[in-house]
């Protein structure tokens, strides 16, 4: 991989009024990406090791992948515009016929999912990464927060 792009890992998962809250980052930066709660479950699920009764969109897509012996290489987050993210899955395929590499649009709530699902590297355009406001002590403060309040058990 080249030095236009950072290797980010999802931080945190934080429900919203409107969906969640996705933080994604490195070290020394987080951002936020604000998603549907729907795939905002899904990666929340995907992140706890959760086990599904049927498999849901993202675990289709996945088999459909295996049966067709495409393997996701990685995802890049590689653009912003007015608070929208957009990322593309590049998937490998290799077959008796050659090899191929396919580079699919997606957005990067789906895309999350099905790295986290295939432990795949999750990258960000180093462009987009540079724009991207910093929540890192926002993440830190409801961490702080969470933390401080009384368990379920203890009201």
């Amino acid at each position: 991989m080249n030095h236009d792009v950072v290797t980010v890992s999802v931080k945190g998962v934080m429900p919203t009024a409107n969906g969640c809250a996705i933080f994604l980052g490195e070290e020394t930066k987080t951002f936020v990406i604000y998603v549907d709660h729907s795939v905002g479950n899904a990666i929340q699920m995907t992140l706890d090791g959760v086990k599904k009764d049927r498999p849901l969109t993202h675990d289709l897509i996945g088999n459909i992948m295996l049966g067709l012996d495409t393997r996701l290489d990685h995802v890049v987050v590689n653009d912003a515009h007015e608070g929208t993210y957009y990322a593309r899955i590049i998937l490998r395929m290799e077959n008796e016929l050659g090899k191929k590499i396919v580079e699919i649009d997606a957005r990067p709530s789906d895309s999350i999912v099905l790295a986290l699902q295939q432990k795949r590297p999750l990258f960000v355009s180093r462009a987009v990464f540079d724009a991207a406001e910093d929540m890192t002590e926002i993440l830190e403060r409801v961490r702080r927060q969470q933390a401080e309040e009384p368990g379920e058990d203890e009201t």
